[in-house]
Order: structure tokens, then C-alpha cells, then sequence
């Protein structure tokens, strides 16, 4: 990672200054991109779209929402049978421009599925910026109701329904590991002033706290994880995703029925904790480039890191979610069709080519294993089948395209 007269902002020298002028990496990943007076998503400045910092699924277009919709509703279908006359609710978490909800709330309604008048939209958003953007986008979209609340209100209270977080737990902070002298430590952001008296940020470590030794011995050993990995040498960083555990509890607190589609990159852990992978995969973007340079910028790019597989499915596990499966973007998308989107598009009059062939782009950037087609699917649930009719959860994304 980069840090190489990186100018430290106003708002985060004052914070830096607080906290004796130096901070976990974790702690800096929180303030650069959730302080509700500076972060990049607190403040609502960074954008998802082709024309913003970065693009998502579902900003490409709606046949990524045309597509999840069979899938969703064949869950929805599941649920209402188990629960005739129960509200059903779609919990989006991390709804970003809320793109997804805006365009999936137009495709089901126009299912005039008989559980249709007892659905409602959930939007968990914990950036007040954001929050502004997707209440403003969703005004006039339908007439399901959509609702905003945190997960803890909703555990207050919890659900029935499908929980999605699409490109969510990438962007929760993580602990920055780094190998010196045989042994993991733990990375930290330290102010550092110069000859020219400028303030500036580095990396610096410390010895792992002894909290955060124990949770990566008990959950290596869990799922199977070499850390360090043997034959890594000298300075070898990683990421360590200490967030995810605690916010698949939370999530599944939330719902006392129901599916949890999480959508997201993941590695399996042989490839993200190789040897050869000395950097770990922290990058951060800003107008549609990416950079290791982490520190520059804070509060106006976006960070983000891969998860782990394999700790990904232990947490869940962990916090009480059932795997259905996982798979990639890519095979997701054929299954739910995604090969008769592409036929169909050849069937368009010649004066709609410029919109096929956009179509067809946006298409193929959700399959291309360079770009979107590197997202993992994973489908959970959080109820026991009480009957081997209601053995099968109907996921149809997780079948062999026909």
C-alpha cells in the first residue's frame, strides 16, 4: 500500500491528534468513508454509476434487477406459502444510489403475485448522505412501501423475507496484517510531520492486541486458514475481516424467516492468503480508477476489500445462517437467464441497434470475469424446513443453466 507524502486532511489531522496521532487501519477505513461530516459515503460523496466513482450491477442497467427478480420471487413464493397473510419485506442493506430497489420494485408489481399487497422494501443505510439520495430517488418509483431503518431497529423488531446485501461486506473496515520477523502485527496510520512541517500520513505497526490474536487463531483453525501462509516472506500484508461476524448476527437477527443473498468478491482462501499475494487486496476508486494508494484522498474515494470465502461462510455459520450454495456472477446469471436476454436482444428492428448493442455491453460486463463476472453469489437461510415439502428453497440461481 502506498504512502508516500500522502497530505493528511483538517478533519482527520484533528482526530489523528485525539487519538495521539496514530490509529489501527481499521479506524481510519471507518472515518474516511462513514464520518457524517467527512466520509466519502457519509456525506453522500462518492456516486455509483458510469458516470460516478465506480459501477455497480445494477447501475449498468436493469437486467441485472430483470434477472434477480425470478429468482426472488420464486423465494417470495416459499415464504408467503409458509406465512398466509404475514408482511413480507425486502431488506436492501447498503442500498448505495438505490438503484436495485428502485428497479425491482416496478418488476414486481407487475408479477400481480397475490402476496404483492403485503410486501414492503427495507432500505438499512447508515450514511446520512446516502440516505438523502435513495429517499429522493424512490419518491415516485411505485407503490410498494419502502421503509429506512438500521438492522438494530430491525432486530427490535425482525422480518420475514429476503435480505440482500450486493457489494456490502467489501466495504466494511478491516484490519491491515503485515509479517515481520515470523509474526503477523497489526498495521496502523500514523501522522507524520516532516522538515517542511507538513503533516503527512504513513503505516506503521504494532503488536496484534491480544483480543484480536485470539479471534484470528479461533476462526483460522475454524475454517481451515494458514495465516501467515507458509513460504510468505518479510513484510507479506493482508486483510482481516473482523467486521463480518459481527453484522451477519446482526443480520440475522433481523429476520425470523427467510433468505440472505450476500453478492460480493471473494477469494477461496488458498488464493487469498498465497504467498504470492504480498499485498493483500485493498484498493480504493474514485472516478472510475482504482488505486493502492489507500491513505491519499481520505473521505473522497471509495475502499474496499476482498472478502475470504471460506470466513465469509464461517461467519455465517457462525451467527446461525444455513449455505444453501455459491457460485459466480457469471453462472448465477445464465441460470436465471441471462442467454435468452442476449438472444432476444438480436431479435430488436434496426433502428433500436445503438440500445442492443449497449444492452449487450452492459450484458456482458455482468458476466466478464475481468469486471463483474468476478462476484460470488452466496444464498443463506435462517429457518429449519419443518416438512420435506419445505425442504426445497427454490433457488434457482444455484442450478445448472439449461
Amino acid at each position: 500500500m502506498k504512502a508516500l507524502d500522502v497530505p493528511c486532511p483538517d478533519w482527520l489531522l484533528e482526530r489523528l491528534q485525539h487519538q495521539g496521532q496514530r490509529v489501527p487501519f481499521s479506524t481510519f477505513m471507518e472515518w474516511a468513508l462513514h464520518d457524517p461530516d467527512h466520509g466519502a459515503y457519509g456525506t453522500g460523496q462518492l456516486h455509483v454509476g458510469t458516470a460516478g466513482d465506480f459501477v455497480t450491477s445494477p447501475s449498468l442497467g436493469d437486467d441485472f434487477a430483470g434477472l434477480l427478480i425470478h429468482q426472488l420471487i420464486d423465494w417470495l413464493d416459499t415464504l408467503a406459502a409458509r406465512h398466509p397473510g404475514a408482511l413480507l419485506s425486502i431488506v436492501d442493506v447498503g442500498p448505495g444510489e438505490a438503484d436495485l430497489i428502485a428497479q425491482l420494485i416496478p418488476l414486481l408489481e407487475a408479477s400481480a403475485a397475490e402476496w404483492l399487497s403485503r410486501l414492503e422494501c427495507v432500505l438499512v443505510e447508515i450514511n446520512p448522505g446516502m440516505q438523502l439520495r435513495q429517499r429522493e430517488r424512490l419518491l415516485s418509483v411505485g407503490n410498494i412501501p419502502c421503509r429506512w431503518c438500521s438492522l438494530q431497529e430491525l432486530a427490535a423488531e425482525p422480518v420475514k423475507g429476503i435480505l440482500l446485501a450486493h457489494e456490502l461486506l467489501d466495504a466494511l473496515p478491516v484490519e491491515r496484517l503485515i509479517l515481520r520477523s515470523g509474526s503477523l502485527r497489526r498495521q496502523m496510520v500514523t501522522l507524520t510531520t516532516f522538515e517542511a512541517s507538513v503533516p503527512l500520513l504513513t503505516w506503521d505497526d504494532d503488536p496484534l492486541p491480544q483480543t484480536l490474536q485470539d479471534q484470528i487463531d479461533e476462526q483460522a483453525d475454524r475454517d481451515g486458514l494458514e495465516l501467515p501462509p507458509s513460504g510468505a516472506l518479510e513484510g507479506w500484508a493482508t486483510e482481516w475481516h473482523h467486521s463480518v461476524e459481527p453484522w451477519m448476527k446482526e443480520a440475522f437477527a433481523a429476520m425470523t424467516d427467510g433468505m440472505l443473498l450476500v453478492v460480493d468478491y471473494a477469494l477461496e482462501s488458498r488464493r487469498y492468503y498465497a504467498p504470492r499475494r504480498a499485498d493483500g487486496t485493498l484498493v480504493a476508486y474514485k472516478r472510475q480508477q482504482s488505486s493502492t494508494d489507500v491513505l491519499r484522498d481520505a473521505g473522497s474515494q471509495d475502499i474496499t476489500a476482498h472478502l475470504c470465502l471460506e470466513s465469509l461462510v464461517g461467519a455465517a455459520s457462525e451467527a446461525g445462517w444455513i449455505l444453501d450454495g455459491h457460485c459466480r456472477q457469471g453462472e448465477a446469471l445464465l441460470a436465471l437467464g441471462l442467454a435468452e436476454r442476449l438472444t432476444a436482444l438480436q431479435q430488436l428492428p434496426g433502428d433500436r441497434l445503438a440500445q442492443a448493442l449497449r444492452r449487450r455491453e452492459a450484458l456482458l460486463r455482468l458476466v466478464d470475469p475481468s469486471c463483474l463476472g468476478e462476484l460470488r453469489w452466496f444464498a443463506f437461510h435462517r429457518f429449519v424446513p419443518t416438512s420435506a415439502e419445505q425442504t426445497d428453497l427454490n433457488s434457482r440461481f444455484l442450478r445448472e443453466p439449461t
